[in-house]
């Protein structure tokens, strides 16, 4: 157990913060997720699930939850995918 009163704020700070970056984490892969399942089913709202992906992962890499070289592969990774079922 912690003592001093710096170290108990630190561990309820790292807290705290865990479980924003979850929140944000878990969003951005749900929302990957449908927008590949929307890409492979030749759904309507494709680009609007794309956009919302992109989104998603924009805004977990601008808060400092994924790196911005990670945010830029998997932007990337899902804009291919996305052309590649166009052209098809």
């Amino acid at each position: 157990m912690r003592k001093n009163k710096s170290a108990i704020k630190r561990a309820v700070q790292a807290e705290k913060r865990r479980l924003r970056n979850s929140h944000f984490k878990s969003t951005m892969k749900t929302k990957i997720k449908r927008a590949i399942g929307a890409i492979g089913a030749k759904d309507a709202q494709t680009e609007v699930m794309f956009k919302d992906a992109v989104s998603s992962i924009d805004k977990a890499s601008s808060k400092g939850v994924i790196h911005p070289n990670n945010a830029a592969r998997k932007i990337s990774r899902l804009s291919k995918k996305l052309h590649k079922s166009q052209q098809a």
